[in-house]
């Protein structure tokens, strides 16, 4: 397993926790950075195949359904945003 100290996500997993600190943990104000670390685990994934892990990327698996959910949430959002 990586170390995060050598994670080639672990510059956007620490801008997530310094988003969320300085929102009061509010998730909704830090989607932008939570999207660039999906992005770079992607990319990190794709790199080194779905073996591969990551202390900063949730596994494949769950790293999939995280970004079908958040498309979903967008989607969702901006139903809510027409009515």
């Amino acid at each position: 397993m990586s170390s995060c100290n050598t994670d080639p996500c672990k510059a956007e997993a620490c801008k997530i926790q310094d988003c969320l600190k300085g929102n009061n943990y509010d998730e909704s104000k830090c989607t932008k950075v939570i999207d660039n670390l999906y992005k770079c685990c992607t990319q990190f994934y794709e790199k080194n195949g779905t073996d591969a892990r990551s202390v900063c990327c949730p596994i494949p698996r769950l790293l999939e359904f995280k970004i079908e959910q958040r498309k979903k949430e967008m989607v969702d959002a901006k139903m809510m945003n027409w009515k």
